[in-house]
């Protein structure tokens, strides 16, 4: 059998990214289908198969260019003269709202990429367990908690909230609302006596 012909990378292959993000926004991933992605972009089969095998490599670069803008959304330090709990409960926040935005209509989707992709999982869990444990450092958090077991809890309190409210479409801003209330609860459990 002969050597498999090499895809293509071009301007092109990002329109069908982009192509296909929108139809998953607006369709579910579940619905994103080669035969969507082409008759939007008025293209041919040929044109979407010399730059992909298959629409789930297409949907993996979008859910990759997803967790990126994600990251992007979580600031690398936090104010030493402000309020520590406030502070990781506004980025928890934060996260929480571009996530509700950039999930809707991927949400199923984005559930089961971030438990297969270790990057993201491990990316995530090294800042929440950073956060920890600077408030440790702080003697701001109980000393006897295990970072590494506490930022995968927080990590799954985070994702599944999430998930929860996308399913169940509450609006946006009563999903945030409530999540800062529980969140606030679930750091309080944290904190140093």
């Amino acid at each position: 059998m002969g050597e498999q012909a090499k895809l293509i990378h071009d301007e092109m292959s990002g329109r069908i990214v982009d192509a296909a993000a929108a139809l998953a926004l607006r369709e579910g991933a579940g619905e994103v289908t080669v035969r969507k992605i082409i008759r939007a972009l008025g293209v041919t089969n040929r044109v979407f198969y010399n730059r992909f095998h298959n629409v789930d490599e297409v949907l993996s670069l979008v859910y990759q260019d997803m967790a990126l803008q994600m990251r992007r959304g979580l600031r690398e330090g936090l104010d030493p003269e402000g309020d520590f709990f406030s502070q990781i409960t506004d980025l928890a926040s934060e996260t929480l709202r571009l996530s509700y935005r950039l999930k809707l209509g991927m949400n199923q989707y984005v559930f089961i990429q971030d438990s297969v992709s270790p990057e993201n999982f491990l990316w995530w869990r090294e800042r929440i367990r950073n956060f920890m444990d600077l408030g440790k450092e702080k003697g701001l958090i109980r000393s006897d908690l295990d970072s590494d077991v506490m930022s995968y809890a927080v990590w799954c309190f985070i994702r599944g909230y999430n998930t929860d409210a996308l399913a169940r479409e509450i609006p946006e801003d009563r999903a945030v609302s409530a999540f800062r209330y529980s969140f606030g609860v679930l750091l309080e459990g944290m904190r140093a006596k």
